[in-house]
């Protein structure tokens, strides 16, 4: 298994909190200058490194003095705005030493929900991989609200990871890996070596998060590995407290927790619909288009009855049989003021109605998944 991530070009590493403040005393300098030193290092083999980091919120408290976390929202997003600017500096500074660029990306969750936003998220990000930038991402924790959040930047990292299409994803965290039990409970606990992501039974062997710093702990990581694993990437899980762990890792070392990737990448991105987009509106249709969807067709307007929400081109819709119940899901090609006009129609007359074409089908059936 481990000879996945020797073969792996293109690498996601999340770092936590935990390891990039020193457990919220600040920013971790010695930390963030070995990270970049390891980057740097797995870089040179041609391979292409993003880094998400944590750390801005914690770096931000201890900038502004404050010892507790506190509790109001406007709060913790002034804390990460202060924290943000010596977050980028610092990363700045330490790659800059071994001739490496970074750029700053921060993300919402809407700027994965929306097909639009993903794209553009999408080129941005590879043309700087092309350009042999190091892409540092981080949730957008001064504008980003509970609606909104992606909630822990495991699931960040596992979203970015099936955002560039990487075949790995590292979590460099303050334990050494996956247990059999909470290690800090049962001196029984053994560690997992290798095993598959979507393995239910290690939801349960998970502890929950490590400090108060910390928004995840190992159970987090877990989702975000089985939510990688859905864009065929494999993840791996080892402590960042570790003599050249991330190297040692990327090189196929034997450290930490492996968890394999079993689905191909055409089901992971139909997985991608059916799992992470909020849906915006709804079509009803007739049970001739329901068959049609279940034997891999695309849905057609003829086929649908009514239109409900309010969308726009290229987010994602649910479709429901005549009873109410989801059948599929999927990009909308019209809005739903478009869709109106031409649900019922054949496609050819798409074209009259409106008076332009954009595709001859709704929803095409290569981003349809059904439900």
């Amino acid at each position: 298994m481990r000879s996945a991530a020797i073969n792996a070009r293109r690498i996601v590493v999340k770092v936590g909190s935990a390891l990039v403040t020193n457990n919220g005393a600040g920013l971790d300098d010695a930390f963030i200058l070995d990270i970049a030193k390891q980057i740097a290092i797995i870089h040179q083999s041609t391979r292409q490194i993003i880094l998400v980091s944590s750390g801005a919120i914690a770096a931000g408290l201890k900038r502004l003095g404050w010892t507790k976390r506190p509790n109001a929202i406007h709060a913790l997003q002034a804390a990460a705005a202060v924290g943000q600017m010596g977050l980028a500096q610092t990363y700045e500074s330490v790659f800059s030493q071994h001739g490496l660029m970074t750029a700053q990306i921060l993300l919402t969750h809407d700027d994965l929900a929306d097909r639009r936003r993903y794209l553009n998220a999408k080129s941005t990000l590879t043309t700087l991989l092309e350009l042999d930038v190091i892409p540092i991402i981080n949730e957008n924790d001064t504008v980003v609200t509970d609606e909104i959040r992606f909630g822990d930047n495991d699931t960040l990292g596992a979203l970015v990871a099936n955002l560039v299409e990487a075949e790995l994803l590292i979590i460099m965290t303050d334990q050494k890996g996956l247990y059999s039990a909470d290690p800090r409970q049962n001196p029984n606990a053994t560690l997992i070596s290798e095993g598959d992501a979507e393995d239910r039974r290690y939801e349960s062997m998970a502890g929950g998060a490590g400090s108060a710093i910390s928004k995840g702990g190992m159970i987090t990581k877990i989702r975000a590995a089985q939510r990688a694993a859905k864009s065929g990437a494999h993840t791996l899980i080892v402590s960042g407290r570790e003599t050249s762990s991330l190297v040692r890792a990327a090189n196929g070392e034997s450290i930490g927790t492996f968890l394999k990737a079993t689905t191909t990448p055409l089901a992971a991105r139909k997985q991608w619909l059916a799992d992470h987009l909020r849906l915006s509106g709804a079509v009803v249709i007739d049970e001739g288009a329901v068959n049609a969807l279940r034997s891999g067709k695309s849905l057609l307007p003829i086929g649908v009855k009514q239109i409900s929400g309010e969308f726009e081109r290229g987010t994602a819709i649910a479709c429901l049989d005549l009873h109410g119940k989801e059948v599929a899901r999927g990009l909308a090609n019209y809005s739903s003021l478009e869709s109106m006009k031409i649900a019922g129609h054949p496609s050819q007359e798409i074209e009259q109605i409106l008076g332009y074409l954009e595709e001859s089908e709704l929803i095409h059936r290569d981003n349809l998944v059904l439900t």
